[in-house]
């Protein structure tokens, strides 16, 4: 092969290269222009809440305070003593989104609805506030030289715990404690969506 048709070939092959190479620059920025245009996605920002929600560990989305009154009664020398104890205790609602995944997310893209199931919450050990406590009794000659005294504290004070933890799981205050939760994960995730300027509606439950 001659210079003259060696070069023309090399000339086409490099036109054909820069042809391919401007393809490929117009398709790269087309697509670009269009991420741009669409906005972050929404799985993407919801995938980083959750990662930061996660981090968090433990949230305590609400706390109580309930009163125990317990009473307790023993029968030695052939005469009763009783001991009442009315004591308060404060419970924290713990939420455990350290145990979130993806699993636990579902993201309707058509319906633009992200629904979020969280886990069940958990009533902490009571903090007992023994400053705050009132007791009263009767039977002082048993509680005098017995030991009946200090077992009807510690029965009452068992039994102080037990009532407040049973008070803390009841219908009332567990539900505000769960729309707690909802309100502060709720949060959590529509504000990220809102802020990117994505229209989705944050639905967050608890497992049945």
């Amino acid at each position: 092969m001659t210079r003259e048709p060696r070069l023309r070939w090399m000339a086409i092959a490099t036109g054909l290269l820069l042809a391919l190479l401007l393809t490929g620059a117009l398709w790269w920025l087309a697509a670009a222009w269009q991420a741009w245009k669409a906005g972050p996605q929404p799985e993407t920002i919801v995938s980083a809440s959750l990662e930061s929600l996660k981090e968090q560990n433990i949230l305590v989305p609400f706390t109580a305070r309930f009163v125990a009154d317990p009473t307790s009664r023993m029968r030695r020398l052939g005469m009763t003593a009783q001991k009442t104890l009315i004591v308060p205790g404060t419970v924290r609602y713990e939420l455990n989104l350290g145990a979130l995944t993806a699993d636990d997310l579902a993201w309707n893209g058509d319906a633009r609805r992200l629904t979020v199931t969280l886990p069940p919450l958990a009533v902490s050990a009571p903090e007992m506030d023994p400053a705050s406590a009132v007791e009263y009794r009767d039977g002082e000659l048993v509680l005098a030289v017995t030991e009946a005294e200090r077992q009807l504290d510690a029965a009452n004070w068992k039994a102080a715990r037990e009532e407040i933890v049973a008070q803390a799981r009841g219908a009332v205050p567990m539900r505000l404690a769960q729309t707690a939760a909802i309100n502060a994960v709720t949060a959590n995730f529509a504000l990220p969506l809102r802020t990117a300027g994505v229209d989705a509606v944050v639905e967050v439950r608890f497992k049945r």
